[in-house]
């Protein structure tokens, strides 16, 4: 996930379903509403995935939702979306919007910084979406009370045409952890803060390497619009978080600031045999905590030699694992096929009954809440962090651009549901297989994984019940619900 900076009680309705939502309507199609609200992701997997996750949030509360994107986008995340079906939901209304043809290169394992470069031109081609989202908003702006616009912090100038709409307002939503966000705030305003009333913030890696110089003009360029938003939203919780919610809020007083998450649903329903992903299969067979989940997202690809020394680790440690060994993504998934990665030979029949390989799209939220798994290998992106999190799930951590070397701090340091794959010195070297055998083993086999096993279990009872009427998440999603109703 990329950053863009260096109450009353509501009766929610059951979500009942209809073979009216997820259509695509024209702007004639659309009825008087008090109050609608329009989604504008970013194209990337971990963008698009959590304003989806925040459309089932606001449908509970009768707010019809529109979620705007290009046809290839819009695509992908309904696809794979897992723990809930928008196609289920009346009110979700999903809007493809045609942008110019761009390049969808493959990924580099060998480039200078790990970050996915071959995805900006998707990204610049979706600035594209300006002038149809606008079309939108002026069509919903004549039938409905007030249009709520949530746009990821990376689409702000996509959406400045809101300002023109007399009952347009439109909110900024952050798809980083606060703890990563108020970093990035604090170097820009001096170390010092952030030791306010007793916090302590553990120093967090430079920003070197994370990004690239081309990415870096692309979040300057959008951040401008910022001062437009009527308020901020994050995918967070401040059953975990509310530290550094706090600072934000005391840093960036002119705005209001929600805590949104977790956006990702905790109940997880069982499919039946013949829809289940062969990962969940396999993991039935399976003790309970024995099994580590290994995936470094949508955005990481690695190189021969990485593959090749995780492979041996995983291997070396005798641990029972499902790995999802497959590229980061295209800016077009649809676009051809990936490349397939290579293991060492024989390695596949080698660990046969031990570790599953999986080089397709895995349910991962169903496999971090399946009770035989009991770790997460993660790259620590936000997404994948709330989702092991919410799921009582310990992180070894690896981080590889953007925010996640934060992430990996906080899940490592402060939350203490995780340990570090590598020490931050190592950023760039080759993680050997003795390195990743010794993560593997600490996490899965020795006290000290049990330990942040039990924590990460305590953690997930904590969210649970901030979920509840009268909990911190709650209230805080239910404040939003009511300013944006407000009459």
């Amino acid at each position: 996930m990329w950053p863009v900076s260096m109450a009353s009680s509501f009766q929610r309705s059951p979500m009942a379903s209809s073979n009216q939502c997820h259509k695509k309507h024209s702007t004639g199609e659309f009825h008087q509403a008090q109050v609608v609200v329009v989604l504008v992701p970013f194209p990337a997997q971990g963008h698009l995935n959590q304003l989806l996750h925040l459309s089932r949030l606001i449908l509970a509360y009768n707010i019809p939702v529109h979620y705007v994107g290009t046809p290839v986008h819009n695509h992908q995340a309904t696809i794979r979306v897992h723990g809930w079906d928008p196609n289920s939901i009346s009110n979700f209304h999903s809007h493809d919007f045609k942008i110019p043809p761009f390049v969808s290169p493959l990924p580099n394992p060998n480039a200078e910084t790990k970050f996915p470069s071959h995805l900006l031109p998707s990204f610049e081609a979706s600035m594209h979406l300006r002038q149809p989202v606008a079309m939108l908003l002026r069509s919903l702006s004549s039938v409905a009370r007030r249009v709520i616009v949530i746009h990821d912090s990376l689409m702000a100038s996509v959406v400045q045409d809101a300002t023109d709409i007399a009952n347009a307002e439109t909110y900024t939503f952050h798809s980083v952890s606060a703890f990563a966000m108020f970093s990035f705030f604090r170097e820009g305003m001096g170390k010092l803060l952030g030791e306010l009333d007793g916090i302590h913030i553990p120093e967090v890696p430079p920003l070197e390497g994370c990004f690239t110089t081309q990415f870096l003009d692309f979040i300057s360029a959008q951040h401008e619009f910022h001062k437009f938003s009527s308020g901020k939203l994050y995918n967070t919780t401040r059953a975990i978080e509310n530290p550094y919610m706090d600072l934000i809020e005391r840093i960036d007083c002119s705005k209001r600031h929600w805590a949104m998450g977790p956006l990702n649903p905790l109940a997880i329903g069982k499919k039946s045999s013949d829809d289940r992903h062969l990962g969940l299969e396999w993991l039935d067979r399976q003790e309970q905590k024995s099994v580590l989940y290994v995936s470094f997202g949508t955005t990481t690809t690695l190189t021969k030699e990485q593959i090749k020394q995780l492979a041996i680790g995983l291997e070396a440690s005798k641990q029972k694992f499902i790995w999802v060994l497959r590229d980061a993504d295209k800016g077009d998934i649809t676009d051809g096929e990936l490349r397939r990665a290579e293991l060492p030979q024989g390695f596949e029949e080698r660990v046969k009954g031990i570790g599953l390989i999986v080089r397709d799209w895995a349910p991962q939220l169903e496999i971090l809440n399946h009770p035989s798994t009991g770790g997460f290998m993660s790259h620590c992106g936000w997404n994948s962090c709330m989702e092991s999190i919410t799921m009582g799930v310990p992180i070894a951590a690896w981080p590889m651009h953007s925010d996640q070397p934060r992430n990996g701090v906080l899940i490592t340091e402060v939350l203490q549901v995780g340990l570090m794959v590598k020490e931050r010195t190592q950023k760039d070297e080759l993680v050997t297989a003795s390195v990743v055998k010794n993560a593997v083993n600490r996490l899965m086999a020795t006290s000290e994984g049990d330990e942040m096993r039990k924590k990460a279990m305590n953690m997930k009872k904590v969210i649970q019940q901030s979920l509840e009427e009268g909990g911190v998440s709650s209230l805080e999603m239910n404040s939003f619900i009511a300013h944006i109703t407000r009459v």
